[in-house]
């Protein structure tokens, strides 16, 4: 009977051990992050940032962001007072180029001819051409434009002014963010504080392809509450749109604190909810695959303040990092996040958080 028993429980001991390494196997791969509190290097010129809107990478491993200069205080911006407050500062341009090691290489943006340069500058990507998009949230910003990497304009889609709801074919509403799908020459729009869809546009000639809301259904402009994970419409700000690898589109209903997935037709397919007792400005602010093989998602939440890691697939959360705070590595309403080729996060701010971070992944 002894010989029984000791056979049973070893059997039990290696079954659970086996368990075990497995967990702790998958556990090991999921991606841990760690600040680079020297990233970004001091800007020059006595230039000083505003609210950061928006942060992208281009296939050069270079870090864009775009910043809000009508935010920087009087007291922040004093040497440019007449007479002068202090010795600093001065608002940098809009939009700012930087390397891995957080070398300002270039910065350009601001009104100009031929275009009409947004109110208060939100959402920044740069296509697998190398073109610049920019977006904006003011009350009259309803359009979208598009650079060069010099800044020279290309393209603008929709204008500012009055809005013409959802379901315009020519005009945006306060658009968040967007996304080139390079085979078709389409952009996605996350469109946004007002209106509440996705928006398709041709991205070479600004032609309208299609929209479409939550679900996939027509959008709705109605008034409605958020914090709804089972509402039928999008909630104000759709904040966010991501082509993955296999044409999949994942949007940021950013205050009912869910993600949905669609075909690029506009077909849905599924929804994943996170943080659903998140109120304030909900839990889902912006997203991004970890790395190239798309397994993990990085979602962005600027209410909870952190970064949460979740399993692409299904949704599953498996960790995070950061909290609320002004130190390194924390944040106040952490905006939005990109990640270069080695998996470094990058993260923005805005409200008073009004900077860019690293975090360089550890466990390659």
């Amino acid at each position: 009977m002894n010989t029984i028993i000791r056979v049973v429980l070893l059997a039990i001991y290696i079954v659970v051990s086996t368990s075990v390494f497995a967990q702790n196997a998958s556990t090991s791969k999921v991606p841990q992050y760690k600040v680079d509190a020297s990233w970004p290097k001091s800007l020059p010129n006595n230039w000083i940032l505003g609210q950061v809107s928006g942060v992208a990478t281009d296939k050069n491993d270079h870090i864009w962001v775009i910043h809000r200069p009508l935010t920087i205080t009087g007291d922040e911006k004093g040497a440019t007072l007449n007479p002068k407050r202090s010795k600093c500062c001065i608002p940098a341009p809009p939009v700012l180029e930087f390397d891995k090691k957080g070398n300002l290489l270039q910065a350009w943006g601001g009104p100009g001819n031929g275009y009409d340069w947004p109110k208060n500058e939100h959402g920044i990507y740069i296509d697998p051409n190398g073109y610049v998009w920019i977006g904006g949230n003011a009350a009259t910003d309803h359009m979208i434009l598009k650079f060069t990497q010099d800044g020279k304009f290309l393209l603008q889609i929709g204008s500012p002014g009055e809005s013409q709801g959802s379901n315009s074919t020519v005009q945006l509403g306060r658009p968040a963010h967007m996304n080139v799908d390079p085979v078709a020459n389409e952009i996605y729009v996350a469109d946004g504080y007002l209106n509440k869809r996705i928006a398709v546009f041709d991205s070479n000639t600004g032609a309208y392809k299609r929209h479409w809301g939550a679900y996939g259904n027509p959008p709705s402009d109605e008034k409605a509450a958020n914090f709804n994970p089972s509402s039928p419409h999008f909630a104000n700000p759709v904040h966010c749109a991501r082509l993955m690898k296999d044409n999949t589109l994942f949007v940021c209903d950013r205050a009912n604190n869910r993600i949905q997935v669609f075909e690029k037709s506009g077909k849905f397919i599924r929804e994943m909810s996170y943080e659903t007792d998140t109120k304030g400005s909900g839990s889902v602010w912006d997203l991004i695959p970890s790395d190239a093989s798309q397994k993990y998602l990085l979602i962005a939440d600027g209410t909870n303040n952190e970064v949460t890691v979740v399993l692409r697939e299904n949704g599953q959360k498996l960790g995070s990092f950061g909290r609320s705070g002004r130190n390194a590595g924390e944040f106040h309403w952490v905006h939005n996040i990109a990640v270069d080729s080695d998996g470094s996060v990058y993260t923005t701010e805005v409200d008073t958080g009004k900077r860019a971070q690293k975090f360089i992944k550890q466990n390659k």
